[in-house]
């Protein structure tokens, strides 16, 4: 059995060290917009999917145009293609997306160009190699702790991040042996979304939807304004207001998207768990279509932001989310009252999202029991601790002790 882990480990940076990693990160950011640009070619139909095919077209020239080393080129090309093969998959199945553009403060790192350790790490920059120390916790059985000063858990790549002006090593670690697969025990992450809170997670996490709805409301009272105009420069322009539109929220999601895998990775979570977007008009009716493709759009990024850290997002049937009490099961409509939740039984009062986060991932829950994988143990992860199907709630090792 393979064994797969996202370790989130801080770095310590030395002086100066800010200026190259951000250099780093602008360079090969470029490499993949280039890449996406050329693998896209515009909106004929013909889109470029080989990975070999866009390194021989664009290699030289990236390697001429950055500082990098020869394997961050390469992989930031390749981060392209992987993104430029989904959105192929999005045409085949007569879905509406548009070139893949990669904003997020990212760069991915193999052994080639990172050399890891158990308590730092050297990564190549265009100014060549900087040491970084690990900044983990003390104790020796909490992520990422457990894993990086693990011997049997080997380092395979990682992503650096920069969030908040400090930087941290997402390392993708691998673990070999003989377990036996229906016995793993597994953490899942909740994920409500909605038309004021555009997404909430089940460790408390909340992503406003104030920017997107600003935002929303501004483009559409600019297109009201040029349709009043009736000329031909205010249909152009309008064009041009729909491309910035669809450009700003792209950017915007692709952010929530990165931010909700980031919590997932930190909490050591297996799976990220949405409901059901295939009757989400009916499930949401206050929503707009802006709305709609928002969330449609933002399971799509998470799906394959999460894939690449190992991290599986499923859907699950949404009904009574919104109803249910998660601390005791007690489903009603008169449980919620719009953002306000307070169970008609036991007086549980919660944000009414956050508590459909945590029923969406105790509905994976109860799915998994009649699994033919012998019904694995699975846990809803919560900020602190977890909630298992029986609404039982476990404190954190570190706090049991």
């Amino acid at each position: 059995m393979e064994y797969r882990r996202t370790a989130v480990i801080k770095l310590d940076t030395p002086e100066g060290a800010a200026t190259h990693l951000r250099e780093t990160i602008e360079q090969f950011k470029y490499c993949s917009n280039t890449a996406s640009e050329w693998c896209w070619h515009g909106d004929d139909g013909y889109h470029v999917t080989s990975k070999a095919k866009a390194e021989d077209a664009l290699y030289d020239q990236l390697r001429e145009d950055t500082n990098l080393t020869a394997n961050l080129v390469q992989k930031g090309i390749h981060q392209a293609v992987e993104s430029i093969k989904s959105g192929v998959e999005r045409l085949k199945n007569d879905q509406d997306t548009s070139r893949p553009t990669f904003s997020a403060d990212t760069a991915i790192y193999d052994k080639r160009s990172a050399t890891f350790h158990r308590d730092h790490v050297s990564l190549s920059t265009p100014d060549g190699r900087i040491e970084c120390d690990y900044i983990l916790p003390e104790n020796p059985e909490i992520p990422p702790t457990k894993y990086v000063t693990n011997e049997d858990f080997e380092f395979r790549r990682a992503t650096l991040h920069r969030r908040d002006g400090d930087w941290y090593l997402h390392a993708s670690m691998l673990k070999k042996d003989d377990t036996d697969t229906t016995t793993g025990h597994r953490t899942v992450l909740g994920v409500d979304l909605g038309v004021n809170q555009l997404a909430v997670a089940s460790t408390g996490q909340f992503w406003s939807a104030d920017e997107f709805n600003h935002w929303k409301r501004e483009y559409e009272q600019r297109r009201c304004d040029l349709q009043q105009c009736g000329t031909r420069a205010a249909h152009d322009a309008i064009a041009g207001v729909e491309r910035k539109e669809d450009g700003r929220f792209e950017i915007f999601l692709h952010r929530v998207a990165n931010e909700i895998v980031a919590e997932a990775v930190e909490h050591d979570c297996s799976h990220i768990v949405f409901e059901d977007l295939t009757d989400i008009r009916e499930n949401v009716p206050e929503a707009s279509w802006h709305h709609l493709w928002a969330f449609r759009r933002l399971y799509e990024y998470v799906a394959y932001k999460a894939k690449e850290q190992g991290i599986k997002a499923v859907q699950v049937d949404p009904r009574n989310t919104s109803k249910r009490c998660s601390t005791c099961g007690f489903t009603h409509d008169d449980n919620r009252h719009g953002e306000d939740f307070e169970c008609l039984d036991c007086g549980y009062q919660n944000h009414a999202d956050y508590n459909a986060s945590k029923n969406i991932g105790l509905q994976y829950l109860r799915r998994r029991q009649n699994a033919d994988d012998g019904g694995a143990p699975v846990d809803v992860r919560l900020n602190r601790g977890t909630l298992n199907v029986s609404g039982e709630y476990d404190l954190p090792a570190v706090d049991a002790a």
